[in-house]
């Protein structure tokens, strides 16, 4: 079997560098935002307010057990998240407290406004555009390299 074209190589290289770039801004925070990306993260998921065990936010984050209970505990310490006791069960799951949601409300507008201006910048046609492409890129990747279970 043959390997990549120069064209080929050369796509997929570019397309690696974009998508580093997309990635690193996964763990940088914006200016005025006061809580971790960490936190934020764990946040969002809970936003639904659907409470959650450590191992359905590590499948939610797709993140290690481990890495997601270092994170709750830093969320509780800050008092950010609570553990509470379900009857009938072994299970401690968490959900924030109103200090997290107020922190994950402030730093979603602040979100919010950034994403809005760069989309604005974008104009609607190119926003379309990203959106169908990135949804398609991720189906045909979900289809060939599906989530690993983890422990």
């Amino acid at each position: 079997m043959a390997g990549p074209t120069r064209t080929q190589q050369s796509t997929l290289s570019e397309l690696a560098d974009e998508l580093m770039r997309v990635s690193r801004r996964r763990h940088t925070n914006v200016d005025g935002t006061e809580l971790d990306m960490s936190a934020f993260k764990v946040l969002w998921v809970l936003s639904d307010d659907r409470p959650r065990t450590l191992r359905e936010l590590a499948d939610d984050l797709d993140l290690e057990l481990s890495t997601i209970n270092r994170q709750v505990n830093a969320a509780i310490r800050a008092g950010l998240l609570e553990r509470f006791a379900v009857p009938g069960s072994p299970s401690r799951p968490v959900r924030p407290t109103r200090e997290g949601r107020r922190l994950y409300e402030h730093d979603s507008a602040i979100h919010a406004d950034l994403y809005r201006s760069v989309l604005a910048e974008m104009g609607a046609d190119s926003v379309r555009e990203l959106t169908q492409g990135l949804r398609a890129f991720n189906d045909a990747y979900e289809r060939r390299a599906p989530r690993r279970t983890r422990d």
